[in-house]
């Protein structure tokens, strides 16, 4: 919900109502008439005043492995995503969105070739995860879906403070960014201990360009620089995200180079099965994967292989998004 709209609307109240209807909300509530200790007359205002949430529900689509993806659109018509990834362990993860679209244009990424909307407010981000607690449950999070959240680091820092209250804490919340450097450095500066992932995806400059044009402003360098930054005021280690390209990125010397690059006491690398999305790259075969995280740790770096999610229902990043037509108000815009 528009948690300004909320105050504004109650502003009239007494100041425990916001924290009352914020309490449900964040529980699970289905919607306010679930508010039982809230007046009936004043539920009836809410329900006419306040949106129950920002988003509109378009498309929710459910995986073998119990992975729930839903594409929403906004009150302008943008299109945005959020997963939740169920595992054996208990862990219910969500991965939402921050920008609706993204100006980046990662080769690999199919929101890398929609038309970037706008950064999304604080109360979209959080309407995402708010969708989910109203399922079940969840306690962790990271900003990997749609979007660049380093370029909408305000909004993404305020629901990170809401977080814990849905039963999310900081330390199992991570932002994935593909390098924003002033992202980064603002990052290291505040007071929460939000866990960092970077997408690398590539161990040499020239290589990493091709399939990240961001890399022609940010340098491999520089954002390595950046992360141990990080490390060093955080003493927190940086995850690594390399996503596997047949014939791209995962040869025995590319292996090589990343260990050379990446100091093990700082990074845990996390090799990523490419989840096909029409694009010019196939994805390295389970051998080739197998064969790369040996050359990596016969050089003195480890890496884990992620479990895939999803990936009979669409569920990389704008996927579902482009299989779906967007309103024409937005599609203009």
């Amino acid at each position: 919900m528009d948690l300004q709209l909320l105050d504004s609307t109650l502003a009239d109240q007494p100041a425990f109502r916001a924290r009352q209807v914020w309490r449900w909300a964040s529980q699970g509530a289905q919607s306010y008439d679930a508010m039982t200790d809230l007046p009936a007359a004043l539920r009836a205002k809410l329900a006419e005043e306040v949106p129950f949430s920002t988003l509109e529900l378009v498309r929710e689509a459910h995986a073998s492995d119990g992975t729930v993806k839903a594409l929403f659109h906004t009150k302008d018509g943008r299109a945005v995503e959020a997963v939740l990834m169920r595992y054996k362990d208990g862990r219910r993860s969500i991965c939402v969105s921050s920008q609706s679209g993204c100006p980046l244009t990662c080769t690999f990424c199919a929101t890398g070739k929609m038309k970037f909307g706008r950064n999304l407010t604080a109360s979209e981000i959080l309407d995402q995860v708010l969708h989910f607690r109203r399922i079940e449950p969840v306690n962790h999070l990271v900003f990997m879906g749609m979007g660049e959240p380093m370029m909408n680091l305000d909004n993404v820092l305020e629901v990170c403070r809401k977080l814990p209250d849905v039963g999310i804490t900081h330390r199992r919340t991570g932002i994935s960014t593909v390098g924003w450097v002033p992202g980064i450095k603002r990052l290291t500066e505040s007071d929460m201990p939000i866990r960092l992932a970077l997408s690398l995806h590539a161990p040499e400059e020239d290589l990493r360009s091709q399939i990240m044009p961001v890399n022609e402003r940010y340098s491999m360098q520089e954002v390595l620089d950046a992360c141990e930054a990080f490390y060093e005021k955080k003493r927190r280690m940086v995850f690594i995200e390399y996503v596997m390209l047949a014939g791209v990125n995962d040869g025995y010397a590319q292996a090589v180079k990343l260990a050379q690059v990446l100091d093990p006491k700082i990074y845990k690398l996390n090799l990523i099965p490419y989840n096909p999305t029409d694009s010019i790259y196939d994805g390295s075969s389970r051998n080739a994967i197998e064969a790369f995280k040996a050359a990596l740790e016969e050089h003195g770096l480890s890496a884990t292989v992620r479990l895939t999610r999803g990936r009979d229902i669409d569920a990389a990043c704008g996927q579902l998004a482009a299989k779906t037509p967007m309103p024409a108000s937005a599609a203009s815009s």
